[in-house]
């Protein structure tokens, strides 16, 4: 009897283990992973994605003591330049150094509220509200609350902790069409090789596209793959 219960009970066990995994699957499913890859490339910068001009005038929120993109509309409108790509803000890899700004990041937001987001988007401090239509913000709100992924999983060190060897087989059969074998193409931007010293932007980038390009986002795959990805491109060439 003993035994039958302990068989029991492993049974029941796994049968809750099973229906945990797929209630999470289901919500999984129920996310619009291309809306928040759109939202990831809003993230990096809204103007190249709905063909606008970038701004003129400098960010309200942006300090003055970064003299540098300060002075740099077109930069500090993006909202990776005050966030980081890691989205820790001065939590993260943008806590010191020349892009250091001070400001949080946007992680107290993840697994938040969409609609939220939206209107402090709107809000005039931020002052999105008249710049990108509706759509274009529930995409950035959807990259902010569902989109942000667990870094120490993925980087540590500013290296990437995937597997190159792994990475290389994926670049092969999916990026080398585009990029080259050894990284670089298109002409007009760096090797991908001299990129490897932020595996944040690498990997956002990987996960949800280039603005104003066509680069597919591999943000519906295992981000594992797209950490993988980054380990391999930092063996190649850096010029």
């Amino acid at each position: 009897m003993f035994a039958l219960k302990r068989k029991l009970g492993v049974g029941v066990g796994v049968a809750v283990a099973i229906v945990g995994l797929m209630a999470g699957a289901v919500a999984a499913a129920e996310i619009d992973q291309g809306s928040v890859a759109r939202g990831g490339k809003l993230y990096d910068k809204w103007y190249k994605v709905v063909k606008a001009e970038a701004p003129k005038e400098s960010h309200l929120l942006y300090p003055a003591a970064n003299e540098k993109y300060a002075a740099d509309p077109a930069s500090n409108w993006r909202c990776k330049e005050c966030h980081g790509w890691d989205g820790l803000g001065a939590e993260g890899a943008y806590k010191s150094g020349s892009h250091a700004s001070g400001i949080k990041g946007i992680n107290g937001m993840a697994g938040g509220d969409p609609a939220a987001v939206v209107a402090l988007l709107k809000a005039p401090a931020h002052g999105y509200g008249d710049k990108l239509s509706d759509a274009d913000l529930t995409d950035l709100a959807n990259f902010v609350v569902y989109g942000q992924i667990e870094w120490a999983s993925y980087v540590a060190d500013k290296k990437s902790l995937g597997d190159a060897e792994a990475g290389k087989q994926v670049y092969n059969t999916a990026c080398a069409g585009c990029h080259g074998a050894e990284g670089k193409l298109p002409k007009e931007m760096p090797p991908l090789g001299s990129l490897s010293g932020n595996p944040w932007e690498v990997m956002h980038k990987i996960l949800n596209g280039q603005p104003g390009e066509a680069m597919p986002a591999l943000r519906a795959i295992d981000h594992q793959v797209s950490a993988n990805l980054v380990a391999y491109l930092a063996t190649l060439p850096d010029q």
